[in-house]
């Protein structure tokens, strides 16, 4: 879908479906909606990565269920900037969509319906259904990387990034932790929970640790949460501390973990968004660093190992908090990551979440302050990334950017089917299932070291 989503709609899609755990992924297979599927896409290059100089396209077919709409396709630089449109002709059974990459960039190729069977008796039009993108409105896309290792900044990182955030931590690093736990009764046995209130600067950070329910130290694993307003799941994180994890699980919000609601306003990210000192990232930001501070006043942690984890606005609170704080992380496990490439529609690339105006000089400047981009040329850890080719949420060419910034070991993981993964969540479980191998190889006391990836 080529327009943004109103928050509104985006925190409650969020809140219902994304990120472990997704309420989507719960359900069983027969439970799902069954989205009939008129076409099929065979790229030309199976990895869907390209260099410059190379055509990039796909070879579309019926099926398979037979197409019962004609369909036009335009394709995008970054899903912005158009570079050529036309009709699918699957007379001779198949036709194909190319061009040609001529710099670094992201290809979104949009296959739209735009012919259906006529009106039924009563002259009610029937809606196109169908498609690829999990909307089930006849939208489909298909994207492709060109040269994503080489994609740079489309806006400079400011100047006094470094000063103004430094002087956060300072300000902050003043203020007594004041812990506060209330034990928390869970079913999974031999763990040991609590809910965690904490004093940071401007809020409080709030959340559950847990713990395997023995003597020792344990590596720590920090979760941070994806976007919306809703209760963390208190027995995932349960269900890693028996695995032997050290569990911090970081509300986004400053209300306790166990509210659905609170007194959160749903449009929390429009708020403070034209000025850096008021916007609703910067005290959430200094909560994910607070829990930091904490989780290292512990004398169960190791005192060596801390993996970040999440998706989409926890890859988000991931890669920031991993730029924040260098020195202290061991790893960085992201799906999805949101908040990159802020000011990417002043710059022919089609932005995503928080969805910041464009429009407005003052947003788009204090956005930097907050944007993933500007905070990976900071981290030291090793860094492993998954994308959607086609996700509208988080865009692919902002990752790839932020990729790029980052000086330490990485490893891109490209999902080339996949939109967001709430709502293409079949088509993403590679992400996850790579975070889940890195983060038992490391609590087995093994060391993560991203594999070399040739990637143009």
């Amino acid at each position: 879908m080529n327009s943004r989503h109103p928050f509104h709609q985006l925190s409650l899609i969020l809140a219902l479906l994304s990120g472990p755990p997704s309420l989507l992924a719960q359900q069983p297979p027969a439970q799902r909606p069954q989205i009939i599927q008129q076409l099929t896409f065979n790229p030309y290059h199976a990895d869907g990565i390209y260099d410059v100089g190379e055509t990039v396209g796909w070879t579309v077919t019926p099926g398979p269920v037979a197409p019962s709409y004609s369909y036009k396709w335009t394709i995008r630089r970054n899903n912005a900037v158009v570079l050529g449109e036309g009709k699918l002709d699957l007379s001779s059974g198949k036709d194909k969509i190319e061009i040609a990459a001529d710099q670094p960039e992201m290809i979104y190729v949009a296959i739209e319906p735009y012919a259906q069977p006529v009106s039924d008796a009563a002259g009610t039009a029937p809606k196109f259904v169908g498609g690829n993108t999990g909307r089930d409105n006849g939208l489909y896309a298909v994207g492709a990387a060109v040269a994503p290792s080489k994609i740079t900044l489309a806006t400079p990182r400011p100047t006094d990034f470094d000063a103004f955030w430094e002087a956060k931590l300072a300000a902050q690093a003043k203020i007594p932790i004041h812990a506060e736990l209330t034990p928390v009764p869970t079913d999974v046995p031999g763990v040991e929970m609590n809910m965690f209130v904490l004093d940071a600067l401007g809020s409080k950070a709030h959340g559950y640790v847990a713990k395997p329910a023995r003597e020792g130290k344990f590596p720590a694993l920090i979760q941070l949460q994806y976007a919306g307003v809703y209760a963390l799941n208190a027995r995932a994180d349960a269900q890693r501390a028996a695995e032997g994890w050290l569990m911090i699980n970081v509300d986004s919000h400053d209300k306790l973990p166990s509210e659905a609601l609170g007194d959160v306003p749903r449009n929390y990210a429009t708020i403070g968004n034209t000025d850096r000192e008021k916007s609703y990232f910067l005290s959430m930001y200094l909560r994910d660093s607070r829990a930091l501070d904490y989780l290292m006043t512990r004398s169960d942690w190791d005192g060596k190992t801390i993996v970040l984890t999440g998706g989409s606005m926890g890859g988000q609170q991931s890669i920031v908090l991993a730029g924040l704080r260098p020195e202290k992380i061991t790893a960085v496990l992201v799906c999805v990551p949101a908040g990159a490439d802020s000011n990417g529609d002043l710059h022919g690339r089609k932005a995503g979440y928080p969805n910041w105006p464009s429009d407005n000089s003052a947003t788009m400047s204090a956005s930097r302050y907050f944007d993933t981009i500007n905070f990976a040329s900071r981290i030291q850890a090793p860094v492993m990334a998954g994308m959607g080719f086609i996700d509208t949420i988080s865009p692919p060419a902002g990752i790839w950017t932020m990729l790029n910034q980052i000086s330490s070991a990485k490893e891109p993981l490209p999902m080339i089917e996949s939109e967001h993964d709430n709502l293409t969540p079949a088509k993403g479980r590679g992400c996850p299932a790579r975070t889940k191998e890195i983060r038992d190889l490391i609590l087995k006391g093994g060391e993560y070291k991203p594999a070399g990836q040739k990637i143009p």
